[in-house]
């Protein structure tokens, strides 16, 4: 299981939305690019980016940075939020994404998505099922449809999709825990390698991840790993966390210290 920090970005700022909800957010006091240069020296290889003002305004709006963030780390980087057309995935990838996520362009043009993956490929090309009651939202979480999770993501698989990002809507940003039973289910139901997003708050919500685990086809997203310029990050010792997880093991003190 791999653990992948992620920030979101709304007016130039790191914030994090309750419950999807725009007019219910927590601001931080640094900006994306200095959060992105301390998870790189904190030792993380990965990093998932929201464009909130992308997904909401229907066209990416923060590629430049997305750029100035890839300049300035190693980090490897997914971008999703607003890629509504062919020229929106060109800049992305253009600015230094590495992968990019599909969402709201998979249910409303499935053909233009289904176009991307044929593009650049199931390693490029991610796809984003994000939920609430188990049907599948769209346009930043704005609009709920009637598709079903579970038959969604099996459609896109049979498509050639190969990575979902899944975030349970009515977790996120509440640091209450993870949609643990339906996360099962996908994986016992499809082959696809799960992202699993939203709710994340502690060790223990990790360990109950890792012990669903199939064949490594499991990652988290967490926009909660946030590191202070006090020096308090949410993963104190990443290396000792995943030694932890790794041997199924209850840690006998805490390894995290949370500022969200």
């Amino acid at each position: 299981m791999k653990i992948f920090p992620a920030i979101d970005i709304k007016d130039k700022k790191c914030v994090r939305l309750v419950k999807g909800d725009f007019d219910n957010k927590t601001e931080y006091e640094m900006s994306p690019v200095e959060q992105a240069g301390k998870y790189k020296d904190h030792g993380f290889k990965n990093l998932h980016i929201v464009d909130l003002d992308g997904a909401k305004s229907k066209q990416i709006i923060n590629h430049k940075i997305l750029e100035s963030i890839a300049t300035h780390t190693n980090l490897k980087i997914d971008f999703g939020g607003g890629l509504k057309s062919d020229k929106d995935v060109e800049i992305a990838f253009e600015c230094g994404a590495n992968q990019i996520t599909g969402g709201s362009i998979a249910v409303k043009s499935p053909a233009l998505f289904e176009s991307w993956l044929s593009k650049y490929g199931s390693d490029k090309i991610i796809l984003g099922a994000d939920f609430k009651n188990r049907k599948i939202a769209t346009s930043g979480w704005l609009e709920t449809s009637e598709l079903d999770l579970i038959d969604f993501i099996k459609q896109y698989e049979q498509k050639g999709i190969s990575q979902v990002i899944c975030t349970d809507i009515s977790k996120d940003g509440m640091l209450q825990g993870t949609s643990n039973e339906l996360y099962s289910e996908i994986i016992a139901q499809t082959n696809i390698k799960l992202i699993a997003s939203g709710g994340v708050s502690n060790i223990d919500d990790l360990i109950l991840l890792k012990e669903m685990e199939k064949d490594g086809l499991l990652q988290v997203y967490s926009n909660k790993i946030k590191v202070t310029k006090k020096g308090q990050p949410f993963v104190r010792n990443i290396c000792m966390a995943f030694d932890v997880l790794l041997q199924r093991k209850q840690p006998d003190t805490p390894l995290f210290s949370m500022t969200v």
